[in-house]
């Protein structure tokens, strides 16, 4: 069982609870979004607040950060963005006419996902509208981008000549069931995946393998092939809804409400590993160097060992749901549903997982070697045997 842990420091600036919780791409910030209406600025070099942006109507739902902007959308039906450095609103993107669930950055692109039905594409620069995504019969709750030109061979780009402008594709996951592709230039509808019986939660995409995994309350994982849209795998285990995806090293992670992760082998569909301890559904998770972090409705993070599937630490203090978890540095930031964000010392589980990791390529190192002598060996007295038959 693993030993409960205390937090380095404790924020609770927010006066609402925490949606969601943005690490800048150079690792130097944190921004958190709240049901207060504000966003929040972190420093991770000493976790104090460098920042207060305020300005939205209603609660953030969701935030995304870089490393000079700031990106927040809120159920006033806008999306805000802002100046990291001195807290400005530097535009509002408005159109859509329902709460703004979800946002993406992508190059000059920001793209948002809408109780409105609809998904739509921006100019980050321009505060305007380039494109609307008008099908689904629901609201669009997670969103994922590609370029073809990661995914299709020269003779497939050929036979798509209409959208030779821009390769750019937008997915899109919905309460109606259905994943859809849309061509972003054009915003006509790719591929439409259907199989879902439940309303898509997750996207995760793997372009480089031209494959895309999306979690439902239907229980069940589905991946596709993103340039045919053929169902290639169901994962079927969970006894819940499938709330939230991880993939590294072609390990497929799901958090679910049936109070279980589990680790799926992505090329062979089967499930090598479970998580529990959860006391309630698990919200969110994260992989790093060999752990598996994951936050809970029960109001406590855990660590596992990735591989063996030990609990190695609870993280309690917290006093609702947490959101969302981000790692950076060795240190652990967990925001929650209680308005305050965590921030936890994993040094301590990070070396001891190093060194058992070291332990277990020593041996399998020592193991290969005994192999290559034992064959070598045996070649020999193979060898040995042919000349004195006089083969």
């Amino acid at each position: 069982m693993g030993n409960s842990g205390s937090a380095v420091k404790v924020c609770t600036d927010h006066q609402g609870g925490i949606n969601w919780l943005s690490l800048s791409p150079d690792g130097q910030r944190l921004l958190t979004g709240s049901e207060d209406g504000t966003a929040r600025l972190w420093s991770t070099a000493d976790s104090q607040c460098r920042g207060h942006f305020q300005g939205h109507e209603s609660y953030i739902t969701f935030c995304h950060l870089e490393n000079e902007a700031a990106f927040t959308c809120s159920a006033d039906h806008t999306i805000r963005k802002w100046d990291v450095m001195t807290g400005q609103c530097l535009a509002i993107y408005r159109g859509h006419t329902s709460i703004v669930n979800r946002i993406l950055v992508a190059k000059d692109y920001l793209f948002s996902g809408s109780y409105d039905r609809t998904a739509r594409c921006w100019s980050v620069d321009k505060e305007k509208q380039i494109q609307e995504f008008r099908g689904h019969r629901n609201c669009v709750l997670t969103l994922a981008h590609y370029s073809s030109r990661d995914v299709l061979e020269e003779e497939e780009e050929e036979e798509e000549e209409e959208e030779k402008v821009s390769r750019d594709l937008l997915v899109t996951g919905s309460t109606d069931c259905t994943v859809k592709v849309w061509w972003v230039s054009s915003g006509r509808c790719y591929q439409t995946l259907l199989g879902h019986t439940g309303a898509v939660l997750c996207l995760i995409l793997d372009a480089p393998n031209r494959e895309l995994f999306s979690g439902s309350t239907d229980y069940t994982i589905r991946t596709w092939n993103i340039v045919t849209g053929e169902q290639l795998k169901v994962f079927k285990e969970h006894q819940g809804s499938v709330i939230c995806l991880e993939l590294v090293n072609r390990h497929l992670y799901s958090g679910s409400a049936d109070r279980t992760v589990k680790c799926w082998l992505v090329d062979t569909g089967e499930r090598i590993q479970t998580y529990k301890a959860h006391k309630h559904s698990v919200s969110t998770l994260k992989y790093h160097a060999g752990i598996l972090f994951t936050g809970s409705g029960d109001a406590c993070a855990r660590a596992f060992n990735s591989k063996s599937g030990v609990l190695q630490k609870i993280f309690r203090g917290h006093k609702f749901i947490i959101n969302c978890i981000q790692i950076h540095n060795e240190l652990l930031y967990t925001a929650s549903h209680d308005g305050t964000l965590r921030i936890w010392d994993i040094r301590g589980i990070c070396k001891r997982n190093k060194r058992r990791l070291k332990k277990e390529r020593s041996a399998q190192s020592r193991s290969s070697q005994k192999g290559s002598l034992s064959r070598l060996f045996n070649n020999k007295v193979g060898c040995m045997v042919q000349q004195e038959n006089g083969e």
